[in-house]
């Protein structure tokens, strides 16, 4: 598949460069994907979820009245949590959302976003450049001169480049990350992906 190379200021290279088959034309599979960006959001989760248990509530351990002979139910601590304060039966407790995902279901995951994204024609291959200083107003004039000002962008770059990384983050809609940060969450959420010249070659070796 060929997609023309764009320069940074929206116009044509006249170039024009190959999307490999065995990452961006492949057969999708959803089951994957699911499996990825759930592991992906499972894994943003900080699990530190806490409530007292009857040993942590504070509170006399006394008993409050007699066992037998007062016509109720018997009860013994006013840490119980049949009465108001007490502890929670069965509360959460901090924990790992976490699990374990094999990384050729999580390649061909990445591999069927890709598809997608490129079946729809929301790939742009850009050639590399730098920005001078962190400026946000010069990643705007980027998206714009590209018409995605309005759009969810996700540019893709070989490596970490500060100024730009800098540069778009204060904006909303705007994210940059290098090819080693790939995930499937990220590929689906963009409205349109902007690849680094530079980026193809990486990214198929880190997916193939």
């Amino acid at each position: 598949m060929e997609i023309a190379i764009l320069k940074n200021n929206g116009k044509s290279s006249g170039r024009k460069a190959t999307l490999a088959d065995s990452i961006y034309n492949i057969e999708p599979n959803d089951h994957a994907i699911y499996l990825d960006v759930k592991q992906f959001l499972a894994n943003q989760r900080q699990g530190t979820h806490k409530t007292l248990e009857k040993s942590e509530v504070s509170g006399s351990t006394k008993k409050l009245k007699r066992q037998k002979g007062t016509g109720g139910a018997r009860s013994g601590s006013i840490k119980s949590p049949l009465f108001p304060g007490g502890a929670r039966v069965f509360g959460p407790r901090p924990r790992d959302y976490g699990f374990k995902l094999n990384k050729k279901v999580k390649s061909l995951a990445r591999k069927s976003a890709l598809t997608y994204k490129a079946k729809s024609e929301e790939i742009k291959v850009v050639e590399d450049f730098n920005l001078e200083a962190p400026k946000t107003k010069s990643y705007v004039k980027f998206l714009k001169d590209l018409k995605l000002e309005d759009k969810k962008t996700l540019l893709i770059v070989p490596a970490n480049d500060n100024n730009i990384i800098l540069s778009s983050r204060n904006l909303k809609n705007a994210r940059v990350i290098n090819t080693d940060s790939i995930n499937t969450y990220d590929l689906l959420h963009a409205d349109n992906i902007l690849l680094f010249e530079s980026s193809l070659d990486k990214i198929e070796k880190v997916l193939s």
